[in-house]
């Protein structure tokens, strides 16, 4: 088989190299061409260095193309793998610092809250630009395979507005998957599923073992759990008042409901600082800002490692390539995708974006309906329709009003900031974003003029109530192994999923 993907974003650290290993590891796809594509030339480097390594070792005549030139990457592409982070880590701070300024403590901000939106408001504006790439430099029938977050109003902006056909993939199902089986003392495979939602909310409606409903034992299972009930506290509390197990980690679910995060004293009864991901402040940048001086330290170390192995068993689960492998041999998968409504869930909008189970073969991508979610479950998605769809909406038009509508409208904005304080909230990020936010020219001019006005509404140097200090590269090299695991670890859940 001969076909073109092209990875955009391809400096990430470790999405690329796993991606194209799961697709690699496909014997029919040993002839197919590869681009990569990345806006920062020495990343491109190091990552194109590595995976042609990896090609070259296990006997492929591969040869990576890569460019900074977006547009030469899509040239004839079939497939567009997109891994893009819009502003990096510089951008990335001011979503987590600029909020906690305001008392609205994160543990990611790259879905929803503060921090979600406004990475929204950058991400939807290079993702237009690049749906215009692949409309006018790929194939006719090419699709978008969307890994980057916020998953759903990325997604929904490149459905809605972009023209091309997109779908948004992640692994936090899987993940919830393998915990639903360790708490019931289970392997996954003696675990069937049903899982329905939006992105990082999505509840596993039906879960069965043997052909027997086991929904109603997970609360049990999961409070004698000895780990899960010291650090999923948010989790099991919201499968005790809803009735439905939901996939995202304890810290991403505590800043998309406005109950766990908006007392300062009380945030530490809900998360754990074992891991990160249990509710650690800024956490997720925090290890994204370690892993990012590790690999460019440890590089030359890593390129004298054995090289990654394109075998079958050494597959991840991420859905992209067996998405790949099955609309190109007809092998069917089954998968948890994000893709427009249509009616798949019938309580929830017909154009947000859901996250369901489907089926891919050589007919393409089949979206079975799944009918109403529970009606708990359904409203707490429903608030956060809301907000994607204010944010996608303003970021489209560039309207910032509809941008402080959607703040004001968030759970956890609206549980601790009042309008005013959303005002000059949002006024705050808009400058701090400038050079990534173009379509808000007019709205950030007037902002910086009301912020040197003065008069101001007070707000303070908050570091949040459990945040830790990012490592120096000296700590680093004293745990070396910690440090190697996160850098490279390109499933910012699966090291929790695994941890007993």
């Amino acid at each position: 088989m001969s076909f073109k993907v092209a990875f955009i974003g391809a400096g990430s650290i470790g999405f690329t190299r796993g991606l194209l290993r799961d697709l690699l590891s496909v014997p029919e796809f040993a002839g197919i061409e590869v681009a990569f594509a990345d806006i920062d030339p020495d990343n491109l480097e190091r990552v194109r260095s590595l995976c042609q390594r990896d090609i070259d070792e296990n006997g492929l005549a591969i040869r990576i193309q890569a460019t900074t030139d977006r547009r030469e990457a899509l040239k004839g592409a079939k497939y567009i793998l997109n891994t893009i982070r819009i502003g990096g880590l510089e951008a990335f701070r001011t979503d987590v610092e600029i909020p906690l300024r305001y008392g609205i403590d994160q543990c990611v901000g790259d879905t929803l809250c503060a921090g979600g939106i406004m990475y929204g408001q950058r991400g939807i504006a290079e993702m237009l630009a690049i749906c215009k790439d692949i409309r006018e430099f790929a194939r006719e029938d090419a699709l978008l395979l969307n890994y980057a977050n916020p998953m759903a109003m990325l997604t929904w902006a490149c459905n809605a507005y972009g023209g091309v056909r997109t779908i948004g993939l992640c692994h936090g199902v899987q993940g919830g998957h393998h915990q639903i089986a360790q708490a019931l003392g289970l392997e996954m495979d003696e675990v069937d599923i049903v899982c329905a939602g939006i992105n990082h909310q999505t509840w596993y409606v039906s879960v069965k073992t043997g052909g027997v409903d086991r929904t109603g034992d997970l609360l049990e299972a999961f409070e004698r759990h000895p780990d899960f009930a010291r650090t999923e506290k948010v989790r099991i509390d919201m499968l005790r008042r809803f009735g439905y197990y939901s996939t995202e980690s304890n810290g991403h679910l505590s800043e998309y409901v406005p109950w766990y995060r908006k007392r300062p004293q009380e945030i530490p009864d809900w998360i754990d600082l074992n891991s990160w991901i249990n509710g650690e402040t800024g956490g997720y940048l925090r290890v994204c800002t370690e892993g990012r001086l590790w690999f460019e330290t440890e590089f030359p170390a890593w390129m004298k490692e054995p090289a990654l192995r394109y075998e079958a068993s050494e597959r991840s689960q991420e859905h992209g390539g067996y998405i790949i492998e099955s609309l190109e041999t007809g092998r069917v998968y089954r998968g948890h995708f994000n893709v427009v409504n249509r009616g798949v869930i019938s309580n929830l909008p017909d154009d947000c974006i859901i996250e369901a189970p489907g089926y891919v073969d050589r007919n393409g991508i089949s979206m079975p309906v799944v009918g109403d979610l529970p009606l708990g479950p359904a409203a707490v998605c429903q608030a956060s329709v809301n907000v994607q769809r204010l944010a996608v909406e303003a970021a489209v038009r560039g309207d910032d009003k509809l941008l402080r509508q959607a703040f004001l409208m968030d759970p956890l904005v609206g549980a601790v900031c009042n309008p005013p304080e959303v005002w000059q909230l949002v006024d705050e990020m808009l400058v701090a974003g400038e050079r990534w936010l173009p379509q808000y020219g007019e709205a950030i001019a007037a902002a910086k003029e009301r912020l040197a006005a003065g008069n101001l509404i007070p707000t303070r140097e908050y570091e949040g109530a459990a945040r830790l200090q990012t490592k120096t590269l000296e700590q680093m090299q004293a745990a070396r192994d910690e440090a190697d695991a996160n850098a490279r670890e390109a499933d910012k859940g699966k090291r929790r999923a695994e941890q007993r």
